[in-house]
């Protein structure tokens, strides 16, 4: 039976990933304010800087013995900050069960050729994080952008580890309930969860992460955007609005806009029940239609933001093809763009949750997903 066409488009068709889906209301003219043209260490500038880094840490929750500081080169830069400046100290447990945390283990595997540990699981499952030595340093990302799989908790990472844990977390801030205590480093981009523009990134330090910073000085040359001390002590300017390069006092202003629509929905709390219900949605639709499913496994991993689906049908023959065909139908259609899977990724979809997307236009979105599923499997 042919599946009737669907009259309904959402609103916001972008379900991108990231960068991710601009603040509902969203709009140019309210950057005004935004101090173009004069240095960023100025009053001005750096009175805006400050109020990231502060706004940041009211909505997240950080506590005020953390650092919290704006790098260059967005998530990334970040994290290779602290594994560049903190890693070899002892050894590492490079864990990784999608692309990004592979990512981390090849940098410290052979880049920094430090002594390792390296535990991985296939996409869709996790590591078991009680199985690591804490005694050691723990890099991991807290939720897999490209698998959908996030860490369900933190209650396994004890509180009096040894090594410092190193917590990828930009596709989960503003998302999900991140256990400060248990995470010595935090690293996120402006671009994920709350639809900032890109190239700056957020890197949070607890005391422990601090202490080893102006105690431990690696063996490596660091280059000077990754330099976080002077004279064995920690820059502090840069976790007050120093930064080390010079930031986009546009993107600044973009960012302080996108805070500021996040408290008025009820802050973190607010974000992370927007992400859950938008996901709720999607499992629904997963449960009425059995030629679909969640890439992870287990539905206490399954991430609320970068939800990944998987084509389970015995007539697709060639899976990569038929989830790019699903996804250009929709592109097509304008009722779902950029929501083909990871590259490196199993063969699906991949459609972003985070608080900034309308729960309104996901349900819009799924009759469309439906109807292009009908229209490629009969084609």
């Amino acid at each position: 039976m042919a599946i009737t066409t669907p009259t309904t488009r959402p609103v916001n068709p972008r379900f991108s990933s990231g960068p991710c889906a601009k603040p509902p209301a969203y709009d140019l003219a309210k950057l005004a304010s935004a101090p173009l043209g004069r240095s960023h260490r100025a009053a001005p500038g750096k009175a805006k800087l400050l109020a990231a880094i502060e706004t940041t840490r009211e909505i997240l929750g950080v506590p005020a013995d953390y650092k919290i500081g704006i790098v260059p080169a967005s998530d990334t830069g970040a994290y290779e900050m602290a594994m560049w400046t903190m890693l070899g100290e002892r050894p590492a447990e490079m864990v990784a069960w999608e692309s990004f945390g592979a990512g981390w283990v090849t940098d410290a595997v052979k880049q920094l050729k430090i002594e390792h540990t390296v535990h991985t699981a296939d996409y869709g499952q996790i590591v078991d994080m009680a199985s690591l030595n804490y005694d050691n340093d723990v890099c991991f990302t807290w939720n897999g952008t490209t698998s959908g799989v996030r860490v369900p908790t933190g209650d396994v990472i004890p509180a009096d580890r040894k090594g410092l844990t190193l917590c990828d977390a930009t596709s989960a801030a503003f998302a999900m309930d991140l256990p400060w205590d248990k995470l010595d480093v935090t690293t996120f981009s402006w671009q994920k969860v709350l639809g900032g523009e890109a190239a700056h990134g957020m890197l949070i330090l607890s005391p422990r992460a601090v202490e080893r910073l102006e105690n431990y000085t690696p063996a490596w040359p660091l280059p000077k955007i990754f330099r976080l001390t002077k004279g064995g002590k920690l820059i502090d300017g840069i976790f007050k609005g120093e930064t080390i390069n010079t930031p986009s006092m546009l993107c600044v202003e973009d960012y302080l806009l996108a805070l500021d629509w996040a408290k008025s929905v009820g802050g973190l709390q607010g974000l992370i029940a927007r992400a859950d219900a938008n996901t709720a949605a999607i499992a629904q639709f997963v449960e009425d239609h059995d030629w679909i499913d969640f890439l992870a496994a287990d539905p206490a991993t399954r991430s609320n933001t970068s939800v990944c689906l998987k084509f389970s049908d015995d007539r697709i023959a060639d899976g990569a093809a038929f989830a790019k065909a699903i996804a250009k139908r929709l592109e097509t259609e304008d009722v779902a763009l950029d929501v083909g899977a990871y590259r490196d990724a199993p063969p699906g979809l991949r459609i972003w949750c985070g608080g900034t997307v309308e729960t309104s236009d996901i349900e819009a979105m799924l009759p469309w997903l439906a109807w292009a599923f009908e229209a490629e499997i009969n084609a």
